[in-house]
């Protein structure tokens, strides 16, 4: 296997924040309708845009609080062609709301300043994150994620990251379609309570799967949707883990399953799951992304926050 060529990103700051709970946060706690679990559509209201602001410019504001670099993710993770038809969105017009995102995303970015920010599109899976009926071979996933991809190479993006993958075939399509376009990519992982994917794959198999078919060019792994409690077992003091750079993690210590069922939100608790990912990167000092995932909101940000810079309230 070849040594990865892809550093990213470029900046001399030691943590990033990165939160991708706003999903569960607009659904349960603000009575906010998200058809297909899908937050794009929020780019077509004045008041959806409004709350997208809001999310970014309270990330700028927690990285200038707490001294750290903060990646601000796209709200584009549903806005791929089936994901989309399924409510009723073309695929002209899905393409063109994962541009509009990026751009509202770079307008914040320049009006904030003074604090590292990277530009994060999201991009999920075409299936069930969590129980993927129909896996796709890796020249199937590349193919298919090339036209999200191929719609934002062409906006100020400074990273594609695949978020909430379940198997590795899809994160070898997704790493060779950013490929393509030049652009530093990104591979998320989510695991069972188990600490396996979905799929029943280690995550240190599905690493060395996408490395192996990609020459290395991810710029780092992750781990995103599950609870420490999932994870932290397997994460040992070898080599593959070396190549796990971020965190980000539910609030919950439910299953995927139980949280598709839920009816209210489980949120944890914020100062624990603060002091989890903190105790998580101090073993492990190569860690430079943490932030929450499902049921997650602001307080569970400022508490990761917080706790890995040492500000503990």
């Amino acid at each position: 296997m070849s040594v990865r060529r892809n550093t990213f990103p470029d900046i001399e700051t030691d943590l990033f924040l990165a939160y991708v709970g706003m999903e569960t946060d607009l659904i349960f706690t603000q009575g906010i309708d998200l058809p297909g679990f899908a937050s794009y559509p929020l780019l077509e209201t004045e008041a959806g845009r409004a709350l997208l602001r809001r999310y970014f410019s309270d990330m700028i504001a927690l990285g200038q609080e707490t001294g750290t670099g903060v990646i601000l993710e796209s709200p584009t993770w549903m806005a791929n062609r089936d994901r989309g038809a399924a409510i009723g969105y073309s695929p002209d017009k899905i393409m063109d709301l994962n541009q509009q995102a990026i751009a509202m995303m770079a307008q914040v970015r320049a009006e904030k300043g003074d604090v590292p920010t990277v530009l994060s599109a999201n991009i999920g899976p075409r299936d069930d994150a969590y129980a993927p009926s129909d896996q796709m071979t890796a020249d199937a996933a590349e193919a298919y994620h090339t036209e999200q991809v191929a719609a934002l190479a062409s906006t100020e993006v400074d990273v594609v990251s695949g978020y909430t993958l379940a198997y590795s075939a899809e994160a070898i399509g997704i790493v060779r379609a950013a490929r393509r376009f030049g652009l530093p990519v990104v591979i998320a992982f989510t695991v069972e309570t188990d600490g396996r994917l979905p799929t029943g794959m280690t995550l240190e198999e599905a690493i060395a799967e996408v490395d192996e078919a990609t020459d290395g060019y991810a710029a780092y792994f992750m781990i995103n949707c599950a609870h420490p409690d999932h994870f932290n077992p397997v994460l040992v003091d070898a080599p593959w883990v070396h190549r796990i750079e971020g965190v980000v993690a539910n609030a919950s210590r439910c299953s995927h399953s139980e949280l598709d069922e839920a009816k209210v939100l489980d949120d944890g608790d914020p100062r624990e799951l603060g002091e989890q990912l903190a105790q998580i990167r101090a073993r492990f000092p190569h860690i430079r992304v943490l932030g929450g995932c499902c049921g997650t909101d602001m307080r569970h940000m400022q508490q990761i926050a917080r706790a890995s810079v040492g500000k503990i309230d």
